[in-house]
């Protein structure tokens, strides 16, 4: 019986990845930086979970004398502070909304009694903007957890954050349902156990998703269908809740991991 839906965030609730780069842009003009990352160095960034880790990655891997990369270092949170001003303000400017599909399946998901799960390395302050500008200011509350990468061990690939969510749910991997759009998300929601949605977009098309049990360019929606073989995988024109808990029981039935729906 499906009880959960366990949702990543950046890239998976939406296409917030170009925000997040104009942000990081904008907070190196703010602190008298002349960085500029282009949509080529961010992706290759993305690699490295978290965005105070991302800054330090960047600046370690860059030529600078010892001086400056400790200044540089030294400097991280108060402009990891200022990028997530930046990003709160954009997305409250309206420049980020919800993949098709995401509202609708969230408020299915609310009727059926279905709980709700956010598993993400953003800030809480970047997840309340985005809920916030898009689903309503109590939007925050419809989620019974929300678990960060500060909270665990190790971050995805390793399946940590996932196991988090499942034990603050209090409920098995069998009974819930993860939605991921990189490599690294699927694979620590497939090792954690969960049936898992992919989602790929624009930063993570490169991505192999083959962990994935089911992979969709988006939800659907009644206006914005999906098409030929990802309708055929859904049984219809859009993932529906009753679908997804049909996909998933079915593939607990062959075994936890007897095939995937992706192609």
């Amino acid at each position: 019986m499906l009880k959960a839906l366990v949702f990543d965030v950046d890239g998976t609730l939406a296409d917030t990845e170009e925000i997040h780069r104009a942000a990081y842009n904008a907070a190196f003009v703010a602190h008298g930086m002349s960085w500029y990352w282009t949509h080529q160095r961010y992706a290759a960034l993305l690699a490295i979970s978290g965005g105070q880790e991302r800054l330090r990655y960047a600046i370690r891997s860059q030529r600078m004398s010892h001086a400056e990369r400790r200044r540089l270092l030294n400097l991280v949170p108060a402009l990891h502070g200022t990028k997530t001003r930046f990003y709160r303000e954009f997305v409250a400017a309206g420049r980020v909304h919800l993949r098709p599909g995401i509202a609708r399946l969230i408020g299915e998901a609310r009727a059926a009694g279905v709980e709700l799960a956010l598993v993400s390395s953003t800030t809480p302050a970047n997840i309340d903007a985005l809920l916030n500008a898009n689903l309503g200011h109590d939007a925050r509350g419809w989620f019974r957890v929300v678990t960060g990468g500060a909270e665990v061990a190790q971050r995805k690939p390793a399946p940590d954050i996932f196991k988090r969510a499942l034990a603050d749910l209090d409920q098995p991997a069998a009974h819930c349902v993860a939605f991921e759009d990189t490599a690294a998300g699927v694979a620590a929601a497939a090792a954690a156990g969960l049936f898992t949605v992919g989602l790929p977009n624009a930063w993570s098309a490169g991505h192999s998703l083959r962990g994935a049990q089911l992979v969709l360019g988006h939800l659907g929606e009644p206006e914005q269908p999906l098409a030929g073989a990802e309708a055929a995988r859904v049984g219809g024109d859009y993932l529906q809740l009753l679908a997804l808990a049909r996909l998933q029981q079915a593939w607990l039935k062959r075994g936890l991991g007897g095939g995937s729906l992706a192609h």
